[in-house]
């Protein structure tokens, strides 16, 4: 049977790197870092049609949001998109939790940003986001790469079933998440 739980995803995080140590409640906790990598495939300018069409013609791009900052953007006619993010994480008592410039949210409700937007010479002009909930990593792949087993790989297509740039929450199976 699935456990319907949540991932327990909660407190900010540290750039210390493996110090057991007590923290102010007398709790004990493990910082430490991540890295996670997004594999994007299927962008929707890649596809015929009007909507691939407007999104060629518009310059459309989608890049990792780092705190307000869209980065490492690529067109949405791009055969595939990579983005790498380091996070730091940490441990207090069993529970796991993610932070850093990358990460969003609140306690209990972290996530990515994948935002779409226009790139004009005014900069970047976002229209749409999509969020790749922590909560929806399986709980032994998050502590696997928390512990330094490998990087968190999370695997999608960019297209959304109306054929336009995939936006709002990304839930499994639409993501599928490993650890390399």
């Amino acid at each position: 049977m699935k456990n319907l739980m949540p991932n327990p995803v909660f407190f900010g995080g540290s750039r210390r790197v493996g110090r057991p140590r007590a923290n102010v409640r007398g709790r004990e906790s493990r910082v430490g870092g991540m890295w996670i990598r997004i594999d994007g495939t299927d962008l929707p300018g890649r596809r015929a049609g009007a909507e691939a069409d407007a999104l060629r013609l518009g310059n459309v791009h989608v890049g990792g949001q780092r705190k307000a900052e869209v980065v490492d953007q690529v067109a949405a006619d791009a055969a595939k998109a990579t983005w790498s993010f380091e996070v730091s994480s940490r441990e207090i008592d069993g529970m796991l939790d993610v932070g850093g410039p990358w990460v969003h949210g609140r306690p209990g409700a972290r996530f990515l940003y994948l935002s779409w937007g226009a790139v004009t010479d005014d900069g970047f002009a976002m229209f749409r986001r999509a969020k790749l909930m922590f909560a929806d990593v399986p709980t032994e792949l998050l502590r696997a790469a928390h512990e330094g087993g490998g990087i968190l790989v999370g695997r999608l297509g960019l297209t959304d079933a109306a054929g336009g740039p995939l936006c709002a929450r990304v839930r499994p199976p639409a993501i599928a998440w490993t650890v390399e």
